[in-house]
């Protein structure tokens, strides 16, 4: 293995929460405290080490891949959070947020948890990789567009997707939008170009920003895990509404996504 730094704080076994709460990702496994995916056409390991993870093999595309995936792309030298807030990033320091490498596994993955929780998504999603992705020694590369465009609506009912969900992932895989292209695009800009596909809104738009593109202003303030978050803190004994959480976004300017990402973290693992 080969030691790939992070830029510090960085807390590995935080960072990768989100790969062990929900349940096994056959994409991004977590497996003997380390992660496994899919570079490239090869399975890599990723552990954690002093200064950063050792990856095998490691090369500059498989580089490039995990320091995206283990978030890399975020300033926490920079993060001021409020003094509300600023006790909790202090308990959970070095998280980063885990970002999805890749646009379309980002968008099918945020498609499928529309309105069902993250562990049922989850279910069906690994059902979708072994049915239309490659398989390695213990996960799966993530289905290519192309692989599910040739697909029928009742291939992915099948797998648990509603009917609805099934026709906006074929959509989404038979469209010329150039998903890579996004990332040159202004925040508003990204939000008309995904909007108008089918079956994604500002909902899925806002979390394809916070965690593919690791935009530092994104605040999903219609997600319902995060106004719970937020009201916890923030709420005074209630849960706020989404033009609440909106407006409250904010006060955390310019580091909605980092906020939004440390409070979901801390009420998940409460101190």
């Amino acid at each position: 293995m080969a030691l790939l730094a992070v830029s510090q704080p960085f807390d590995f076994q935080l960072t990768t929460e989100r790969f062990r709460v929900f349940g096994p990702d056959l994409v991004t496994l977590w497996c003997r405290g380390g992660l496994h995916r899919v570079v490239g056409g090869r399975e890599v390991r990723v552990e954690a080490a002093p200064g950063g993870v050792d990856v095998d093999p490691l090369d500059d595309e498989t580089g490039r891949v995990v320091l995206k995936l283990l978030g890399a792309e975020f300033d926490l030298a920079g993060f001021e959070p409020d003094l509300v807030l600023a006790p909790e990033v202090a308990r959970l320091r070095g998280f980063r947020p885990a970002l999805a490498p890749e646009p379309f596994e980002m968008l099918v993955g945020a498609i499928t948890s529309q309105q069902i929780s993250l562990k049922a998504a989850r279910a069906v999603l690994n059902r979708f990789v072994e049915r239309f992705g490659v398989p390695a020694e213990r996960v799966y590369a993530f289905p290519a567009r192309e692989a599910v465009a040739g697909a029928s609506p009742e291939d992915l009912t099948s797998l648990g997707f509603s009917r609805g969900k099934a026709r906006y992932v074929l959509e989404l895989a038979r469209s010329d939008l150039d998903l890579h292209s996004l990332s040159s695009l202004s925040d508003d800009e990204v939000k008309v170009e995904l909007t108008r596909l089918p079956g994604i809104g500002e909902w899925t738009a806002d979390w394809f920003l916070a965690r593919h593109l690791a935009r530092p202003r994104a605040w999903p303030a219609g997600d319902l895990a995060l106004r719970y978050a937020v009201s916890a803190l923030y709420g005074d004994g209630r849960v706020l509404t989404i033009d609440e959480t909106r407006e409250l976004g904010s006060r955390f300017e310019p580091f909605q996504n980092l906020t939004a990402h440390y409070l979901l973290l801390a009420n998940r693992n409460p101190g």
